[in-house]
């Protein structure tokens, strides 16, 4: 199988816009988000500047996992509008130059959906091996119990939570008679599945997916994953000479194993095990409490913060690894993420949204991260637990529910945030200095300039080890341009020398600044939580 895939031309100079569709805008007042309200909100969303979205579950599911327990992956659920309601939205995205990701679940479906339902009887059928399934229902495997009930004597192995129950791609090393090959007949079965519901929904418009989980499909596979990038391979394969323009996102970690598996694109994601932080948490989540100010060691808190060479000594390997190949995506958040609101202040995540939005790779800014909506502790709602507080309902100005909904208030999928400074759109679109303005002039620098496309090569420039300041330029592709960006979140005055190169290198001209920053000749001097773009 060639590990060769051609990447979509559009990605280049696409800037991503995640959404929950349950918390986005709800149009027919039920107190849940729906496909139309976004469809309405399109043109905000075109003004912010980003030309794509990302769409989290939308099918029709019990919802004991806001929607990764999929029940039916060929229907829109009942509470978010139609399947015509979802093509009508492709329909008026692309009007408008937005290419539209969903989201793809292939390692497990709800307990509910049709093919489990069939896979749990007694009688051998088409669907018996659809799922794995252990020879006893005391034969847990790595699980010491009974995994649920059903007709057949034993066990099915689950992926997530205990509704979920693992889709068969087989195993890399099996140890029980029990298990499948990844060349079985039942894992080639599931795969060919998951290519038609991936074509279903590219024949109706949709623009490729977000893929949860990518990672995990063939079990005992070890930490390089050989057998689940084969398996990728093989499906991104035979969907991609279909539609060639497809993009595909993963849920991965590993750029270069993501990007050898076919993905156009793996998600910087952000991971702390055992307080152990990794580069991403070190940037912007460096602590174990999401409402820990004191004791939050990111990089972008101005008083907790150390060297950004940390992060770098984990980032520019695994940049350097896949130039060329795909990208290597920064996000502000997802809905598996805290918001850095309210741990980190307004002028630490304009530091932080410069880095993320100036960086290569492609850009994914997480809805209502733009206003600087909060994470907020509370009640776990559909399976979210502690992800619930970075799940509430957008916030679009000083009305009901803010917005949102007409719902009453205790009718909303979560409660609104009810503070006399909730951040919100209407009132942030009349501020010149607010978030919202910060993230319209990072995208549209962005738009504008060919060195801050995906693909413009990075190189670091300044990486004290003893101060805070970071620089880095971005050259586009051609040559024709170079840019510097430089920033400092932290609270002293620092001075950085940027190795000159270009014709402007002793005249640089400053394109965006964010606080007291000045380039002259080959040094930049940072003032207080600065940030920085120059032309040179």
């Amino acid at each position: 199988m060639t590990t060769t895939f051609t990447r979509p031309a559009w990605l280049d100079t696409a800037a991503f816009y995640e959404i929950y569709p349950q918390s986005f805008c709800d149009t027919n007042g039920d107190g849940i988000g729906d496909i139309p309200g976004i469809t309405g909100k399109l043109d905000y969303i075109a003004s912010l500047g980003c030309n794509a979205l990302w769409i989290n579950p939308c099918y029709d599911s019990p919802f004991k996992d806001a929607g990764y327990d999929v029940r039916d992956y060929r229907k829109v659920a009942p509470r978010y509008g139609t399947n015509d309601d979802l093509v009508e939205l492709f329909r008026q995205a692309h009007a408008r130059g937005i290419h539209v990701l969903l989201d793809l679940v292939p390692g497990h479906t709800s307990e509910e959906h049709p093919w489990f339902k069939e896979s749990q009887r007694a009688e051998r059928n088409e669907y018996s091996d659809r799922y794995i399934w252990t020879d006893s229902a005391f034969e847990g495997y790595s699980m010491p119990f009974i995994g649920g009930e059903s007709e057949r004597n034993a066990t099915y192995i689950l992926n997530f939570f205990k509704c979920q129950p693992a889709l068969n791609y087989g195993f890399a090393k099996r140890d029980r008679r029990w298990q499948s090959s990844t060349d079985s007949a039942a894992a080639k079965a599931t795969r060919d599945a998951m290519v038609d519901v991936m074509r279903f929904w590219l024949g109706l418009g949709c623009d490729g997916f977000r893929v949860d989980m990518a990672n995990s499909l063939v079990k005992n596979d070890g930490e390089d994953k050989p057998e689940t990038i084969k398996a990728w391979q093989e499906m991104l394969g035979t969907i991609k000479s279909e539609f060639p323009q497809a993009a595909f996102v993963s849920e991965w970690g590993v750029p270069e194993q993501a990007l050898e598996a076919g993905f156009d694109m793996d998600f910087y994601l952000d991971w702390r095990f055992g307080g152990n932080p990794n580069g991403y948490n070190l940037l912007a989540r460096n602590t174990d409490n999401a409402l820990d100010t004191a004791d939050d060691h990111s990089y972008f808190s101005a008083k907790g913060g150390g060297s950004v060479q940390e992060f770098l000594s984990q980032y520019i390997p695994q940049y350097q690894a896949i130039r060329g190949k795909g990208y290597f995506c920064f996000i502000t958040c997802n809905h598996d993420t805290p918001r850095l609101a309210p741990r980190l202040t307004k002028r630490e995540q304009q530091v932080a949204f410069g880095m993320f939005l100036t960086m290569p790779g492609v850009p994914f800014i997480y809805y209502g991260d733009e206003i600087g909506m909060r994470y907020r502790d509370l009640p776990t709602k559909e399976g979210g637990y502690a992800r619930t507080g970075s799940r509430t309902p957008m916030q679009w100005d000083r009305s009901k529910n803010m917005g949102f909904s007409s719902a009453d208030s205790d009718s909303l999928y979560l409660p609104v945030d009810p503070a006399e400074d909730a951040p919100n759109v209407a009132e942030q679109e009349r501020e010149t200095d607010s978030m919202l303005a910060w993230v319209r002039a990072l995208l549209s620098l962005r738009a504008d300039h060919r060195a801050l496309r995906a693909k413009a090569p990075l190189v670091v420039l300044a990486q004290p080890e003893q101060g805070r300041s970071f620089a880095y330029s971005r050259v586009a592709e051609d040559g024709s341009e170079r840019l510097v960006v430089a920033m400092n979140p932290g609270l002293n005055t620092e001075t950085i020398t940027v190795p000159a190169q270009g014709d402007k290198a002793n005249d640089p001209t400053v394109l965006l600044c964010l606080g007291n920053a000045q380039a002259r000749g080959s040094e930049v001097t940072l003032g207080p939580q600065s940030f920085v773009i120059v032309h040179v």
